[in-house]
């Protein structure tokens, strides 16, 4: 009844402009006939809850039915959300104050709220720290996401100007462990982390991109998939537009045959932390590794189910559902 409910939801709210737009750039680039892809995403959509979206960035149109129904769609990852993530808790995850305070001992950094009558605090705060993350309360991607130099700052003014824009969380600088720093040293570049029922699903390195302080992937950066057993990165990175990289185009540094450091720790730590939150079953977290520790970043309530099963990441075309559903069975 579920699937069918998202069905409807999806034909309803289906944007058949952008649709025809899809089809026509997959038959540019394939040679397939158009109502033939028209059906086929049809078919995909009732057999495998894939909207034209993920039949696109999959390369579904040329997976045979085995390959498809191993991956993860928008549709399946829905039904975990929906199954496995209680609404009420979801939102301390959304929230990063309510993150922050729920998830401190992770945190291993300074941070403060500014709630507009504590100046005095925020001072404290710059003075210990006098290069800073600011951000807001809410949103994704590093939308709005800024690093702070209070030098020659008047600091009512940047108290008043980052409270004004909503910038109302400020954070110590976290700064990363030198193998992966030297990657793309402009930005954090995290591992995201995804839990599912206590365990680790799934992993990928994200990387900063053109000078960017941050590695989100919508912001130019780049991500590749690490390997959930041994820690070891084993493709070329890829950015939104497709583009593959054996080795960084800012530093040169090859991507292919990096190890994560601490691996077996940043698997303890992720799993220690969703056994505090057990009403959050499926969990995207954002790891840092410090040169003598480990951090959250933040964490995520809708884990992305697309750029850790893209086509160039994917053996023999299988998606990481097998692995899900293992994981599922194992609890």
């Amino acid at each position: 009844m579920g699937k069918i409910k998202y069905l409807i939801k999806r034909i309803f709210n289906m944007d058949y402009s952008r649709m025809f737009k899809t089809i026509n750039e997959v038959h540019k680039k394939t040679n397939k006939n158009r109502i033939i892809l028209f059906f086929d995403i049809i078919y995909c959509g009732i057999k495998y809850q894939a909207g034209y979206i993920d039949y696109a960035l999959f390369e579904m149109y040329n997976l045979n039915g085995k390959q498809r129904k191993t991956i993860i769609t928008r549709g399946i990852n829905n039904s975990f959300i929906k199954k496995y993530n209680d609404k009420e808790s979801m939102k301390m995850l959304h929230n990063k104050l309510e993150f922050n305070k729920k998830f401190d001992k992770y945190l291993k950094r300074d941070w403060l709220e500014l709630t507009g009558n504590n100046l005095e605090e925020f001072k404290k705060f710059c003075k210990k720290n006098p290069i800073f993350v600011a951000k807001p309360a809410d949103g994704s991607c590093g939308r709005n996401v800024i690093i702070v130099d209070t030098k020659d700052k008047n600091m009512k003014g940047l108290y008043d100007e980052l409270y004004s824009t909503q910038r109302v969380l400020v954070e110590e600088k976290v700064i990363q462990c030198d193998e992966i720093r030297k990657i793309h040293p402009s930005s954090i570049n995290t591992l995201r982390v995804v839990t599912l029922k206590g365990k680790v699903a799934a992993c990928y390195l994200r990387i900063g991109n053109n000078n960017n302080s941050v590695d989100n992937f919508n912001h130019e950066g780049l991500c590749v998939p690490v390997d959930i057993e041994n820690g070891m990165i084993e493709y070329k990175a890829i950015d939104k537009k497709g583009n593959l990289y054996e080795r960084h185009p800012i530093t040169n540094v090859k991507i292919p045959g990096i190890k994560i450091p601490r691996w077996n720790e940043v698997k303890d730590f992720c799993c220690k932390a969703a056994s505090e939150i057990k009403e959050v079953g499926y969990i995207g977290w954002d790891v840092c590794i410090t040169k003598d520790d480990i951090c959250f970043i933040e964490a995520n309530e809708f884990p992305g189910h697309d750029v850790y099963q893209l086509p160039p990441h994917r053996k023999d075309g299988i998606g990481l559902l097998p692995q899900f559903e293992k994981i599922l069975k194992e609890n």
